[in-house]
């Protein structure tokens, strides 16, 4: 029986194309490593995880970033926003309220896109 969302992998060319944006700008904890594969999260393994790794089959930027999202949870959208925007995050989408949350959209290095959400009430 399949029982949740153990996690989500994105590929890359360059496995270090990637880690610092998730790692250091978006400030998610390295809980595994290895030269080709990282597993970004926390030390609770009930919860999911996000993994990055290299492929020999991904080349370049992503050419269809709408494809899949990655959604983090944020306490305080507005400063996240205000940071990444600062440290000069591209955002596709400004902090916009919809259905119950406040939501905006950026890219990583790689062209992928990624959500930051914050549930009001």
């Amino acid at each position: 029986m399949i029982t949740g969302l153990a996690g989500v992998s994105i590929w890359s060319s360059d496995l270090n194309n990637l880690l610092p944006f998730y790692r250091d700008l978006l400030g998610l904890k390295v809980t595994m490593e290895s030269p080709r594969y990282v597993i970004l999260g926390g030390d609770d393994t009930n919860r999911p995880t996000l993994a990055l790794a290299s492929h020999s089959e991904v080349h370049g930027r992503n050419q269809d970033p709408a494809r899949h999202m990655l959604a983090l949870a944020t306490d305080d959208l507005q400063a996240d926003w205000q940071r990444l925007k600062a440290a000069g995050v591209e955002f596709v989408q400004d902090p916009t309220a919809e259905d119950g949350l406040q939501l905006a959209t950026l890219k990583d290095p790689e062209g992928n896109l990624v959500q930051l959400f914050q549930y009001e009430g």
